[in-house]
């Protein structure tokens, strides 16, 4: 199974924070998975970084390469396909960088893990709790 994991819950995992359900870890620690990390959540995570929102031990881009190297996650790049896909999802969720990984999820046909109840309207599957 292939599953994109929602910005929250890459930095819950590499955390080992509690707020990310047992059943997301489970999928997200099983080799037999493949957890996909897009370039759209190192941007939010830069982003939110320079904004003071997001506290890091190291810089971000040696936060998001080290982490990615030490959970074997996969990089799932922004190609033009799934800019556009945006246009044709409904406005439930106005963050930019959840419609691009909402867009990325259903365009590569993967589940998406993620606990934003307002990414629940989306014909994306969910896996969360």
């Amino acid at each position: 199974m292939r599953v994109l994991l929602d910005t929250h819950a890459f930095l819950w995992w590499v955390a080992e924070d509690d707020r990310l359900p047992g059943r997301a870890r489970r999928l997200i620690a099983d080799q037999r998975n493949e957890a996909l990390f897009s370039v759209v959540s190192a941007w939010e995570i830069v982003v939110a970084a320079g904004l003071g929102r997001l506290r890091l031990d190291v810089d971000p881009p040696r936060f998001i390469e080290r982490e990615l190297g030490s959970n074997a996650f996969t990089v799932l790049p922004l190609f033009l396909h799934h800019g556009l896909a945006v246009t044709d999802l409904p406005g439930h969720h106005r963050d930019p960088f959840d419609r691009l990984l909402v867009a990325q999820a259903l365009s590569e046909r993967v589940s998406l893990v993620s606990g934003d109840r307002a990414l629940r309207p989306y014909p994306v599957k969910i896996v969360w709790d």
